[in-house]
């Protein structure tokens, strides 16, 4: 049962760390992984998976929202987003691989969402770039730990 709580709160700890909300999952998964509690391999997974399911929440959203913009409340006008559409089909996409940063990574899955970029290329993106940072925090963690 404590594994479960262990990796359920890891998990949920990811989930918010990658929207709007709070989360501060990588001190979450040092602190487990300086307590003792998982495998750094199942650290490693459920904290990946868990932000990721949290971007794709966001992708989700900014694919509904999408639907709305030829709303006056919508924020960006029809011309600036075709503009912007255009040069994120050109060169954004492959930001998606800086998903994980704090600040922009949330507003990244939220425009891939918008501009509806391919669920798959998204989700390959964000997971090679978030599983990449999970891997770097546990590594360098293990270096102090040990």
């Amino acid at each position: 049962m404590e594994s479960l709580a262990v990796y359920g709160g890891l998990l949920l700890s990811a989930f918010a760390s990658a929207t709007v909300l709070p989360g501060t999952s990588e001190a979450a998964m040092v602190l487990l992984l300086n307590e003792g509690k998982g495998t750094p391999l199942l650290l490693l997974l459920v904290a990946t998976a868990g932000n990721v399911l949290g971007s794709v929440l966001n992708w989700l959203l900014g694919r509904f929202f999408s639907a709305y913009r030829d709303r006056r409340w919508f924020p960006i006008k029809e011309k600036t987003f075709n503009r912007v559409h255009d040069w994120y089909e050109r060169y954004g996409r492959w930001s998606l691989l800086l998903a994980w940063a704090p600040f922009i990574g949330d507003a990244l899955t939220l425009v891939a969402g918008t501009f509806r970029v391919n669920f798959w290329f998204f989700l390959l993106l964000v997971t090679i770039g978030k599983g990449a940072r999970y891997l770097f925090v546990l590594q360098a963690a293990q270096l102090v730990i040990d």
